[in-house]
C-alpha cells in the first residue's frame, strides 16, 4: 500500500506524472504549463522530466489549444489541456461545444475524443476579474461532455486517472481555493466509477449535496449542526454530467430533506436539475421542498466583496434551518 498525505494540487501533479509514465500517447498542453509549471504549480517539474514534446507550452490562444488537442486526439493521442483560469475558457467554448462534444456522434461512434480539459475554477483566492468563475453548468448542458470536479486529494488523483483513460472528452474542474488542502492518497486503491457520488459524512435528518469546493463547507456545516443535535448527511456529487441521481435519491429517502450547495449562481445551476429530478423521484418521501444555496445571479464581484458573494457556513446553515422548520 502506498499512502501519502498530499495537497490537491500535488495529487493532480502525481496523477499527471503517472499518466505520462504509463502511456506515451498522453500529452500535456497549456499556457505556462512547462517551464513555469503552471500558475498554481500543478504541472511543476513535468516538462523537465518528460520533455518539451510531451509537456507543451502553448501560445495564449485557448481556441487554438483546444483545436490542436482535437487534432491530436484524431491521431491517437490523449491530450490533457490546461485552461489557465476558468474565465479564460470562453474563447475555446466554440471548439469544445461544436467540435469536441459532437465528434463522436458525428462519426457514428467511429471516432473517439479522449481529451481532458483541466479548468481551475471558483473563487476564494482574491483574484481579479475573469479569474473566479464557476461555469460548470454551461458544459454540463452540452451532450457529449463529461463534467467532473474532485473535492479532496484522493479524488483529485484517481478522477484525473479515470478522466485521462476515458475515450470521451472530460471537462475537469479543479477547485483552486482547495489546491493546498491536504488529504491521504492511496495510489494502489482504485476507486469506484468516475461519476458515482460518495457519502462524505453519514447523517439522518437532512442531506447536503455538493461538489468541488463546497464539500468542505458542507462538512463544516454538518459538524456545526451536530453541536445543536442535528444529523446532516453530506453527499459529494463529484460529477455534474452525468449526475448520480440514484445516490441522491437513496440519501433523500433516508433523510427526507435535501439542500443542494454550489458556488455557481443558483439560477439555472446544477442544483436546479438536482432539485427537479429529486422532486420527481422522491415526492412522497420529501418533508420539505428541495432548497438551493449558491452564488448570486450577478457578475463575480471584486475580491474585496467575494466573501459576501460566496456561499459560506451561515448561508448553508440558514437553508438547513429553513428546511427543518417545515
Amino acid at each position: 500500500m502506498t499512502v501519502r498525505k498530499l495537497p490537491i494540487a500535488k495529487a493532480i501533479n502525481e496523477s499527471l506524472r503517472t499518466a505520462l509514465e504509463n502511456d506515451p500517447k498522453v500529452l500535456i498542453m497549456g499556457e505556462d504549463v512547462g517551464k513555469l509549471g503552471g500558475v498554481f504549480r500543478v504541472t511543476d517539474g513535468l516538462q523537465k522530466d518528460f520533455g518539451e514534446e510531451r509537456v507543451i507550452d502553448t501560445p495564449l490562444a485557448e481556441s487554438g489549444i483546444v483545436g490542436t488537442a482535437i487534432g491530436l486526439a484524431l491521431r491517437g493521442y490523449r491530450p490533457v489541456v490546461e485552461i489557465q483560469f476558468d474565465g479564460f475558457v470562453f474563447p475555446a467554448y466554440d471548439q469544445i461545444v461544436t467540435q469536441l462534444a459532437k465528434m463522436h456522434a458525428r462519426a457514428l461512434g467511429k471516432i473517439k475524443m479522449p481529451v481532458v480539459i483541466r479548468i481551475p475554477y471558483g473563487g476564494g483566492i482574491g483574484a481579479v476579474e475573469h479569474h473566479s468563475e464557476s461555469p460548470e453548468t454551461l458544459f454540463a448542458h452540452v451532450a457529449g461532455l463529461k463534467v467532473v470536479s474532485p473535492s479532496n486529494s484522493a479524488d483529485a488523483y484517481w478522477m484525473m486517472q479515470q478522466a485521462i483513460q476515458s475515450d470521451d472528452p472530460v471537462i475537469f474542474f479543479e477547485p483552486k481555493r482547495r489546491y493546498w488542502d491536504k488529504g491521504e492518497v492511496d495510489t494502489d486503491a482504485f476507486p469506484g466509477p468516475l461519476h458515482k457520488a460518495v457519502v462524505a459524512r453519514e447523517g439522518s435528518d437532512l442531506t447536503l449535496a455538493a461538489y468541488g469546493p463546497m464539500v468542505k463547507v458542507c462538512l463544516e456545516a454538518a459538524a456545526a449542526a451536530e453541536e445543536e443535535g442535528k444529523s446532516l448527511e453530506v453527499l459529494d456529487l463529484r460529477s455534474m454530467s452525468p449526475i448520480d441521481f440514484d445516490a441522491v435519491q437513496a440519501s433523500v429517502v433516508k433523510t427526507r430533506r435535501l439542500v443542494v450547495v454550489h458556488e455557481a449562481p443558483v439560477f439555472l445551476g446544477t442544483g436546479a436539475e438536482v432539485a427537479a429530478r429529486i422532486t420527481e423521484r422522491c415526492f412522497y418521501h420529501l418533508e420539505a421542498p428541495v432548497l438551493r444555496v449558491g452564488g448570486y445571479h450577478a457578475p463575480y464581484p471584486p475580491a474585496r466583496l467575494e466573501e459576501e458573494y460566496l456561499p459560506g457556513l451561515d448561508r448553508v446553515l440558514d437553508a438547513v434551518d429553513r428546511s427543518l422548520a417545515y
